[in-house]
């Protein structure tokens, strides 16, 4: 456990859809990124306005999936496309971090890019998930 971590920063969330999570570990590094709603408005004369919407952090990870059973592709391929579960970008669900023993509520933040090969069938590109806030 680290010593701080995003559940430090985030409230409790229902998730829309909470009848399963999603604990399956990737098996490359895992990206943990944070930004803030703010800009910087720079004027002719190298003044700066600074401008924040709000204290919130705005939370993802990120990272790719390889290496999996047909059972977990089609898991994950499943909560996705599923109009009663994810339905794409559309509904929250929870997961499970593998590495700081929190669960968060989540969506996905973009399409789900399968791969398909001769030899690693059961690959998913690049996938990005919000994290919206912890599990109840």
């Amino acid at each position: 456990m680290a010593a701080k971590e995003m559940a430090d920063y985030l409230s409790n969330l229902t998730a829309d859809y909470t009848a399963e999570e999603l604990s399956i570990s990737a098996q490359h590094q895992l990206l943990e990124g944070g930004s803030k709603n703010q800009e910087i408005h720079t004027a002719d004369d190298g003044t700066e306005e600074r401008i924040s919407y709000g204290d919130d952090t705005e939370f993802y990870v990120e990272y790719p999936y390889a290496g999996l059973t047909e059972a977990d592709a089609g898991t994950i391929y499943d909560l996705y496309h599923n109009t009663s579960k994810a339905n794409g970008i559309e509904n929250t669900f929870y997961w499970q971090h593998p590495t700081d023993g929190h669960t968060y509520t989540v969506r996905f933040d973009g399409e789900l890019p399968r791969i398909i090969g001769p030899s690693w069938i059961h690959k998913f590109g690049k996938v990005r998930l919000r994290v919206l806030g912890n599990k109840p």
